[in-house]
């Protein structure tokens, strides 16, 4: 079984609800430490707003929040790919204690891709903080590069397989130059065969030299990558069985890191 682990995104902004009318709230900022104020009471601490990146659903449309005080409402603008608002919608939560999972659904006005959520957390003081998340990814199909066994070497045969993948990933890359940062991440698996700590490095020097191949073919993007050995299979098997769909790469086109299981983390090239 995977288990992934909770990435917490986080955004301080001290601001008074009544200072920023009813336009689009500033880029989060961090608020300075707290300074002693008129009568020596020293000011609030910065409210915070936190999204669990594990808990943002796109598929059924919403997101948990919490908020480091108590909660009056939260709001959230959600934008696609192509710039356009799909939604803006608030949800009251009538003063919920500090540290309450806030869900907050949204229904779009299209299908679009989903690029950028914007939440903003007011507290019952009327203060208020927000923070953006970047769900997009792609994930790129592709023939997979075949290896010898026990070898990360790139066969001569291989390379078109290679060269049709990069010639689709700057396709992408192309369209979505708006979004930000992009990075092309790499992940490498393996069927069962052989044991678990091998098919882990193998996975992962696989994964290594594909990165290699696209930068030494001139990608300009970020590449990392990482291998997960067996324990994300395709088809689910018993131990030692050759199954050629685990044997596997994933090009992913994200601007945000795609969660890893365990102990997992990405490997910058």
């Amino acid at each position: 079984m995977r288990h992934t682990p909770a990435l917490l995104l986080a955004a301080s902004l001290l601001v008074p609800a009544a200072a920023r009318g009813d336009g689009p709230a500033p880029a989060p900022a961090p608020a300075p430490a707290p300074a002693p104020a008129q009568g020596g009471q020293a000011r609030p601490a910065a409210l915070e707003v936190t999204i669990d990146r594990s808990k943002v659903d796109l598929k059924g449309r919403q997101i948990e929040v919490k908020l480091s005080r108590a909660a009056s409402k939260v709001r959230i603008k959600v934008l696609g790919q192509s710039g356009a608002v799909l939604a803006e919608d608030e949800k009251p939560f009538n003063g919920a204690a500090a540290g309450t999972p806030l869900v907050v659904t949204w229904t779009p006005s299209s299908d679009e891709t989903v690029a950028r959520i914007e939440v903003y957390g007011h507290d019952t003081q009327g203060y208020w903080a927000g923070i953006a998340i970047i769900p997009w990814n792609v994930s790129i199909p592709h023939e997979e590069v075949q290896f010898e066994t026990n070898s990360d070497v790139i066969r001569a045969p291989e390379v078109p397989k290679l060269e049709a993948s990069l010639q689709r990933i700057s396709e992408v890359v192309a369209k979505t130059t708006e979004l930000g940062k992009i990075t092309l991440f790499i992940v490498g698996h393996t069927d069962t065969v052989g044991s678990e700590e091998h098919n882990l490095t193998l996975s992962r020097r696989r994964a290594r030299a594909i990165a290699a191949w696209f930068k030494g073919r001139g990608l300009k993007l970020p590449v990392a990558y990482e291998g997960l050995g067996e324990s994300a299979p395709l088809v689910k098997t018993a131990d030692q069985v050759d199954e050629p769909k685990n044997r596997r790469v994933d090009y992913i086109l994200s601007v945000e890191p795609p969660r890893l299981s365990g102990n997992a983390s990405w490997k910058a090239l």
